[in-house]
């Protein structure tokens, strides 16, 4: 099967949705999942995961996006830090990899921060505070009493360890 593509240029690079559209129709009994590795208000990690039937991870794909990198970030940049580890993760397993593993979004986002000029940036005074364990303890608390907005919005107040982050994440999809 054939997946759609886009020239960005002079290269054909697949769309994310289409390497999905393909995982999901090929692979029924395969898992693809994503987590939060680190989140605070202005960049976010994510890993996205491909597993079989039995739990066993055939394929991975990380990715970094900032708030400031480009317009659709000022507002989603978790939601698009998401869709690219996912893209990556599926190049990684060997979908949509004609011409690179980098998915067209990838590429397109890679070439429009080439040609920008870097976005001017104030110094930070002080850092975002890490997130204690106290603090930990608390918001799972709110999780459990069914407060998971909140405790979405105060994430990005914070720089989070993996392990925490690891934790809360667990706890927000259960």
């Amino acid at each position: 099967m054939s997946l759609k593509s886009i020239k960005i240029k002079g290269n054909n690079y697949t769309m994310v949705n289409e390497r999905i559209k393909y995982f999901r129709t090929n692979y029924p009994e395969h898992s693809l999942t994503s987590r939060i590795i680190e989140v605070d208000a202005e960049t976010c990690i994510v890993k996205a995961e491909i597993r079989d039937n039995n739990g066993n991870m055939l394929a991975s794909g990380h990715a970094h996006e900032e708030k400031a990198s480009n317009y659709i970030n000022k507002t989603s940049f978790v939601e698009n830090c998401e869709t690219s580890a996912w893209g990556r993760a599926l190049g990684n397993f060997g979908i949509g990899i004609d011409s690179s593993i980098a998915s067209a979004e990838e590429v397109d986002m890679a070439v429009k921060k080439q040609e920008s000029k870097p976005p001017l940036q104030k110094p930070s005074k002080n850092s975002k505070p890490k997130l204690t364990k106290k603090q930990l303890n608390d918001m799972m608390q709110y999780i459990k009493d069914g407060k998971k907005a909140q405790v979405m919005s105060a994430i990005k107040k914070y720089t989070i360890s993996e392990s925490y982050m690891s934790k809360l994440n667990d706890a927000l999809i259960k």
